[in-house]
Formats: structure tokens, C-alpha cells, sequence
């Protein structure tokens, strides 16, 4: 994820209605609409904190994602429900995205409260697959991706290492879900919910739009303060998430009201959703025109950073900034607008047409 500095537009006026936040890790939770309880589980790395949700459901809560699998998460867990959730158990437990963030410790409530899993069907897929690779050697297709992007042999040497980590950070997936799709109106207490997907940061993540209480939960897909990572993986070298992302913020935009209190992953709930879609929209834009003007003469992936990121890119951060420029990169070869050609070394190199 991106800071708003980095898309070279003045962040927009947004409006954030609550003074007070829930402590991080103690279970503490502030009400931000009737039922619908908000709570901070922590994270250990640049971000912080991932915002969590209880919405109350018949005689206890359905929760909208877990946080990612420590024990430090689980005992914010167990705080929580002794204290802001009342002792109550978990009805469901509902995931925007299959993150290990959002997803990690949805096996472990839905076991121990007997839940259900409900999640988008390709997000569960998904999850499932990357767990799958815990423990496996580094594929050559990784290795031969990572390569075509100009990366050092230190570094794929480093991503041989770090291979098969993402099982890491979440108990293992229920064998079953409840899918949830596109459009649907799920009843939670008192309310109806509807489904709104987008893709791009993940490939079918589901927002929760509550037109009675003017609520959405937009997990990673809309953020405040933050762009959310939009990157291509060896698993899809081809592939135009950034188009994708574009395209379904401007769905969401058509779905949802501009008036909506916007309950985000990370940073605070606020109101502004359509003007911070259209930022993040133009934001991205601009970084595209710039990029095409970068590529006037022929460079690697690795070598458009500059273009892209208003911080210094060092060896713990070239992962996430090598997806998003191939993001970048791409969405401007689907558009015709620039050409690649492959040297003797299997390295691509691009440039305007």
C-alpha cells in the first residue's frame, strides 16, 4: 500500500466523525453506528493495526475480519469478548479479502464458536492455494519472473528464501464457507447487508453496504489515507489488476451513496467515499501518464521506481514495488501504449510506442 504522496495530488478533505479510537489489542471497541462495534487487532509491521468489525447479530455477533494469526491477535480476541462483546458468542464470521491481515484468524473464531465461514469464492480459493504453498521450494516460474523484472541474484536468492511464508499468517481455513457473490442482501440482526466486489487488490473482494444504517465496510478496496497494493504476482504475469481496480472503484462508486459512513481496514471511518474514489482514481492516472513518459527510452521494471514511489526502494520493500510497477506496466501494454521486448538474459525491457 501506497501513502497519498506518492499519486502527487493533494489528499482530499475527507471527514473523520470520531475523536475517540478503540485502544489497539485490549479488546476495546467504540460503537459507530447501533450494532456495529469497531475494534483494533495489531499488526507488526509498517501498519499497525487492522480495523475489525462486530455487528450484532440475533444473540451474539457476526464479526467482519479477524486480524492476521499471532498470539498477540488472539488474546485481543479473548479481551474482546469478555469485555466489549459481552461474553456473546460469534454467530459467523465474515472476510473482505483473503489477506492474512483479514484472514487469519477466521479459522480459529469459526472453531471455536462453530461458526461459519462466509467469504467470496475466489478470495477462498485463493486463500487456500497460497496456504498450499507452505513448505514448497521457490517455482521456477517465480524465479524466471522476478528475473524478467531485472532483479539481482541477491535478491531472488532472498525470495527463494521467503517463498511459502504466507501459510505463516493464518490458521488454516474451515473446509467449508458459505459463499457470498456479487449483489447479494444478507440479513445480520436487525439489518440487511449488501455485497458490493471489487478486484484488483484481490481478486474478489466484498464489501458490506448497509443502506439503512448508511454504513460500508470497504475493508482494503477504499482506504482514507492510503493506496491499497495493487501488484502482479508470477502467478498471473499477464495480468491488469490496475485496470481492474480502476474499474471496480468506479462500480463501487455507482453502488454506493456518497454519503456513507466508510469503515475502512486501516486508518479511521470516514465520510468523503466518492471524492476519494475520484483521488485515488486520478491519482493513478497520473502516475500512469508519468510512467509512459519515463519509458521514452527502454527500461526493467526495477528501473521505474523513481517514476512511481516518492520514497527510496530498498531490499524490504523491492517485492511489493516490483508488483506494483508491473501493475502499472501492464495496464499500459494491455492500452497499447507501450511495447516490451525480451534481451538474451530473459530480462524485459519496455518502452513507449
Amino acid at each position: 500500500m501506497s501513502d497519498d504522496a506518492e499519486v502527487e495530488e493533494r489528499r482530499p478533505v475527507l471527514v473523520y466523525p470520531f475523536e475517540t479510537v478503540p485502544e489497539t489489542g485490549t479488546g476495546d471497541a467504540v460503537e459507530v453506528a447501533p450494532g456495529v462495534l469497531w475494534l483494533r487487532m495489531p499488526l507488526s509491521f509498517s501498519l499497525k493495526f487492522i480495523n475489525v468489525w462486530a455487528i450484532r447479530d440475533g444473540e451474539g455477533w457476526a464479526i467482519v475480519d479477524t486480524g492476521i494469526q499471532t498470539k498477540d491477535t488472539a488474546d485481543a480476541w479473548r479481551a474482546a469478548f469478555k469485555g466489549a462483546l459481552g461474553g456473546l458468542p460469534v454467530t459467523r464470521v465474515f472476510v473482505t479479502h483473503m489477506h492474512p491481515d483479514h484472514v487469519g484468524m477466521a479459522g480459529w473464531l469459526v472453531r471455536k464458536f462453530d461458526a461459519r465461514l462466509w467469504m467470496s469464492r475466489l478470495e477462498y480459493i485463493t486463500c487456500r492455494m497460497l496456504a498450499a504453498d507452505t513448505g514448497r521450494e521457490a517455482p521456477q516460474d517465480g524465479i524466471r519472473f522476478y528475473k524478467g523484472a531485472g532483479w539481482s541474484e541477491d535478491a531472488i536468492e532472498t525470495y527463494r528464501t521467503r517463498f511459502g511464508g504466507f501459510g505463516k499468517g493464518l490458521y488454516p481455513l474451515p473446509d467449508s464457507y458459505r459463499r457470498i457473490s456479487a449483489g447479494e442482501t444478507i440479513r445480520i440482526g436487525d439489518h440487511d447487508w449488501r455485497v458490493v466486489v471489487g478486484s484488483g487488490h484481490s481478486p474478489e473482494h466484498a464489501c458490506l453496504y448497509c443502506p439503512d444504517l448508511a454504513v460500508m465496510i470497504s475493508g482494503d478496496q477504499v482506504l482514507p489515507k492510503i493506496s491499497s497494493n495493487v501488484s502482479v504476482f508470477p502467478t498471473e504475469p499477464d495480468g491488469d489488476p490496475l485496470d481492474d481496480w480502476l474499474t471496480s472503484l468506479a462500480h463501487v462508486q455507482s453502488q454506493v451513496p456518497a454519503d456513507v459512513l466508510v469503515l475502512p481496514a486501516h486508518n479511521d471511518p470516514f465520510h468523503g467515499l466518492h471524492i476519494r474514489i475520484e483521488h485515488l482514481i486520478r491519482g493513478h492516472e497520473r502516475s500512469l501518464i508519468r510512467l509512459q513518459r519515463a519509458l521514452a527510452e527502454p527500461k526493467r521494471a526495477i528501473d521505474v521506481f523513481g517514476a512511481l514511489f516518492a520514497r527510496p526502494i530498498g531490499p524490504d520493500l523491492i517485492g511489493m514495488a516490483t508488483g506494483e510497477s508491473l501493475a502499472h506496466i501492464n495496464c499500459l501494454l494491455h492500452r497499447g501504449q507501450i511495447r516490451r521486448e525480451t534481451d538474451g538474459e530473459g530480462v524485459i525491457w519496455y518502452r513507449a510506442v
